[in-house]
C-alpha cells in the first residue's frame, strides 16, 4: 500500500499552522510546509513563518532553505516533497504538507507542465513594454489572450504575467489550454486533502486585518517594517525580486522608500492580503478532490483527525 500524506490547504488566515500543529500532538507527524514565501531565509514576521517554540514542537521541512536573491521552482517543490514523503513515512510518521501556495499543490498534484523554456531575450521585451504602460495593463492584454490564466493572476503579478505572455508568443496557445492537456502523473503516496474555507468570507477578512495589524507592529522599528529595511540594508535586494514582492514586503519597501505613508502601507497590505486569499480561494475551488471544513469552526483539528482515522486506521 501506498504512505499517507494529509495535505491542509486554504487561504492566508485560515488557521492551517495551528489545525496541523493539533494533528501532530495527536499523530506522530511532520510538516512539509507548502508555502512560497516560508522557504526564504531572513524573511519571518511578514510571511507569518512559525515560531522557535513550534518549529521545535515538530519537525518542519521546506523552511528557511534558500536566501532571499534566490528561486525556487515547483519543479524543485514537487521533487523535494516526493522525496520527504517517503522519507517521514520510512520513520513511522504522517506527512503533513500544510499551506497556502496552490501552485506548489496543483503542480504536486497534475505533474509538471510541458511548457516551453524561457526565452531572456522576449521576457525583457515583454518587461520593456510593461515598463511603458504598466503591469496591469499587461494583465488587461493577458486576460483578451489567456482570461483562464489571468483570472488567476493580480494585475501586477509581474513575474507570472510576463511568464503567460512569453508562453503565448513562443506556442501560439494560451497556459492555460496547454496545462490542460498535460497527462496526470500518478504520486507515489495516497494524499488525503483537506481545504480549510471560510462560510462567512468577511470573518475572514477581519481576521486578515488582525493578523496584519500585529505584523505591522506599533512602530518602524519592530515588526516586518523593521524587518524590511534590515532586508535593505544588505544592499543585493530590490524590489523586482520575486521575494520582495510578496506581500508586506511589497508595501514596506514602497513605504521605506518615501513614496506612501503609513496608514497606506497598512490599508494596501491588508487589501493586497484579501486579494490573495480570493486568488488560493479561486485556486482551491479547481481543485474537486478535498474536503472542505469551515475554517471558522472551532473543531476543524478534530474533525480532520477523525476523518484521518477512518482513511487510514491502524
Amino acid at each position: 500500500m501506498k504512505p499517507l500524506a494529509v495535505a491542509i490547504m486554504g487561504p492566508t488566515a485560515s488557521g492551517k499552522t495551528a489545525a496541523a500543529l493539533a494533528i501532530a500532538r495527536a499523530i506522530p507527524s511532520e510538516i512539509i510546509s507548502v508555502d512560497s514565501a516560508l522557504v526564504y531565509r531572513g524573511m519571518d514576521i511578514g510571511t507569518a513563518k512559525p515560531n522557535a517554540e513550534e518549529l521545535a514542537s515538530v519537525p518542519h521541512h521546506l523552511i528557511d532553505i534558500i536566501d532571499p536573491t534566490e528561486s525556487y521552482s515547483v519543479m524543485q517543490f514537487r521533487d523535494d516533497t516526493i522525496r520527504l514523503v517517503a522519507d517521514i513515512s520510512a520513520r513511522g510518521k504522517l506527512p503533513l504538507l500544510v499551506g497556502g501556495t496552490m501552485m506548489y499543490f496543483k503542480g504536486l498534484a497534475d505533474g509538471l507542465d510541458d511548457l516551453p523554456t524561457a526565452d531572456a531575450a522576449l521576457r525583457l521585451a515583454i518587461e520593456a513594454e510593461a515598463a511603458q504602460i504598466g503591469w496591469p495593463a499587461m494583465h488587461d492584454k493577458l486576460r483578451a489572450l489567456d482570461p483562464e490564466t489571468a483570472a488567476r493572476l493580480a494585475p501586477n503579478d509581474a513575474q507570472r504575467i510576463n511568464r503567460a505572455l512569453e508562453i503565448i508568443e513562443l506556442s501560439g496557445q494560451p497556459m492555460s489550454a496547454l496545462l490542460a492537456r498535460r497527462e496526470k502523473t500518478v504520486l507515489p503516496f495516497d494524499q488525503l486533502s483537506f481545504a480549510l474555507e471560510p462560510s462567512d468570507r468577511s470573518v475572514l477578512h477581519a481576521r486578515i486585518a488582525t493578523r496584519f495589524d500585529q505584523m505591522l507592529g506599533h512602530s518602524d522599528d519592530s515588526g516586518i517594517v523593521a524587518e524590511v529595511a534590515g532586508l535593505r540594508a544588505r544592499g543585493d535586494l530590490h524590489p523586482a525580486l520575486p521575494s520582495m514582492r510578496c506581500v508586506g514586503y511589497r508595501q514596506s519597501w514602497d513605504y521605506l522608500d518615501g513614496s506612501i505613508d503609513r496608514p497606506a502601507l497598512r490599508e494596501l497590505g491588508i487589501i493586497a492580503t484579501r486579494q490573495l486569499a480570493k486568488r488560493q480561494l479561486t485556486w482551491l475551488r479547481s481543485m474537486p478532490a478535498r474536503v472542505v471544513i469551515d475554517c471558522l469552526a472551532d473543531n476543524t483539528a478534530a474533525t480532520m483527525l477523525g476523518l484521518i482515522e477512518k482513511h487510514d486506521p491502524k
